[in-house]
């Protein structure tokens, strides 16, 4: 505990072990206590609702949105601004207050659940006690956080579908109770293990409702060219995950000469027929969200952070960048939604205006919209191909991307993938392959992008319809190799999803997560066969066996 800071919660933590001096993704020991003080008070806020539900107290969906909104806030380069976390420390413990009010039986309650304060000065001082090392036994640590880091994934996929007024109690309650379970020190290793693998089987329920939510708000995803090259006029650059503002941001810049490009896991906006119809959508700019500094800089126009993913920015572009939702940066302008969900886009527009054209760091197309309804219209095709042996077997490389020089390891392994095998992405991982000339099998390209991490629901339901298409009995006897790349929270929630849904022999790179203690990264390998990576040759001969 006499470290300036500890975290560990995403792949690039320093020497794969934990950041204790400042984060990798540029996250202060300040801000990285009052984080851990947020998770905290969150964790004692989901066990006094957890209670209140017990005693048929009704838990607000304003609870249910204030504990999703925590969660999404601390995910690895969302927020940055240290007064907006303790304001959300101070609004957690005063809902937490008047609900414990309500609550007849407080004898079983944490310390989490009923501590409380208004004081920065106390809130500084607890702050230091409550992080990761507060659980001292290393094996119960490891699964605490494997079940928050997929709590934090899931609340990103909960917080997207609330903005398209879609919601679920009953995941709301999970998450809360699975959050109040890591604060009972009575739970054992067992329990523990158990609660994981529960939290996969709501994390599929959770990423059903944001496609339903996707799907029918903007229509099923379809197979799309996107234009990589510039236009002729000012720009506004959307990157993040969320789809509701970028259509908020479309209907407000229609008209004023001000085109909008995609960045990063933004891609996959193009592929919804709704956002078609805007003349001003006019592509997709640069790459994944960690060479932001250069693309940023480059594209000369503002810049619109939705959610998670941003990399401290650079001087030369800070003035014209802003944030919204989860997103937050100091010296940024942050837009707020008003009490009907509605932002005011304004300023922004207004400054791209001023702004010089994006200067062209490429040109061209690249393809993708292959969700899980546009490949089961291709599902005749693909059944043919397998049976006459045009394709062999299907990579699942979703995920995410990274600056690690390690990650050159997933474009390499692309390029060395015999032409009889097929790609199956979801994430900005795609952005170490999407752009490669890999060809097509009988007209189905050799990457099939299903979108976003978001969209990873999609990878699962055409697996799960390969088996059903192919009469087996068990989702591992698929030719399907899953080889994924992880960074952050929302990976870990697909990966316990994948595991409640059976899948086995899962490999993880570049790195295993620094958050698996030896015996829990065990109990994976023997019951599940995760696993790492090693060298694009040995791991292909491997997976081609």
């Amino acid at each position: 505990m006499d470290k300036l800071m500890f975290c560990y919660q995403c792949q690039e933590t320093a020497g794969c072990s934990g950041c204790t001096v400042r984060g990798v993704c540029g996250k202060t020991p300040e801000l990285a206590k009052i984080q851990d003080l947020l998770i905290y008070t969150t964790r004692g806020l989901s066990e006094v609702a957890t209670k209140a539900r017990e005693e048929g107290i009704v838990v607000s969906n304003e609870i249910n949105s204030l504990v999703t909104m925590n969660l999404f806030t601390t995910i690895t380069n969302a927020n940055f601004d240290d007064d907006i976390f303790y304001d959300r420390v101070k609004e957690t413990l005063v809902k937490k207050e008047e609900l414990l009010a309500k609550i007849c039986d407080k004898s079983s309650l944490s310390e989490a659940a009923l501590w409380t304060t208004l004081s920065e000065a106390e809130m500084d001082e607890k702050s230091k006690t409550v992080g990761v090392l507060a659980t001292e036994n290393e094996d119960i640590r490891s699964l605490r956080e494997l079940i928050t880091y997929g709590i934090k994934g899931l609340s990103a996929y909960m917080k997207h579908a609330n903005a398209l007024g879609y919601n679920d109690e009953e995941i709301c309650a999970f998450m809360q109770k699975a959050l109040a379970a890591t604060t009972n020190d009575n739970l054992t290793v067992e329990e523990y293990i158990a609660l994981t693998l529960e939290t996969g089987k709501v994390g599929v329920d959770g990423m059903a409702i944001l496609d339903k939510a996707n799907t029918e708000t903007y229509g099923h995803p379809e197979m799309t060219k996107v234009n990589i090259g510039v236009g002729s006029k000012p720009g506004i650059l959307v990157s993040g995950h969320d789809l509701r503002d970028l259509e908020q941001l479309l209907e407000q810049t229609e008209g004023t000469g001000v085109d909008v490009y995609t960045h990063s896991e933004m891609l996959p906006a193009h592929y919804y027929p709704a956002f078609k119809k805007y003349s001003h959508f006019v592509g997709n700019y640069g790459n994944a969200w960690w060479k932001q500094k250069e693309e940023f800089e480059s594209f000369n126009g503002a810049i619109l952070m939705t959610t998670n993913c941003i990399v401290p920015p650079k001087d030369s572009y800070k003035e014209r960048m802003f944030t919204t939702g989860a997103a937050g940066y100091p010296g940024c302008k942050h837009i707020e939604a008003n009490a009907e969900g509605k932002k005011d886009f304004s300023e922004i527009i207004e400054i791209a205006k001023r702004c010089q054209t994006p200067t062209a760091i490429e040109e061209g197309e690249i393809i993708g919209g292959f969700a899980h309804n546009q490949v089961m219209a291709l599902a005749d095709k693909i059944v043919d191909a397998v049976k006459s042996g045009a394709i062999k077997k299907f990579f699942v490389m979703a995920g995410c991307d990274g600056r690690a020089k390690s990650r050159e390891y997933y474009t390499d392994f692309a390029k060395a993938l015999p032409m009889d095998t097929v790609i199956l992405t979801a994430g900005c991982a795609k952005y170490k392959y999407n752009k490669l000339d890999l060809g097509d099998i009988g007209g189905i390209p050799r990457v099939l992008d299903a979108g976003q991490c978001n969209d990873s629901y999609s990878l699962a339901l055409i697996a799960l319809k390969l088996k059903e298409v192919f009469e087996l009995e068990d989702i591992n006897e698929l030719p399907i190799a899953f080889n994924i790349a992880w960074y952050e929270q929302k990976a870990v929630i697909v990966l316990l999803s994948l595991l409640y849904l059976g899948v086995k022999n899962i490999h993880l790179g570049p790195t295993l997560p620094a958050f698996l203690s030896p015996n829990v990264a065990k109990v994976l390998v023997e019951n599940f066969g995760i696993g790492g990576i090693t060298n694009v040759e040995d791991d292909l001969k491997m997976f081609m066996e």
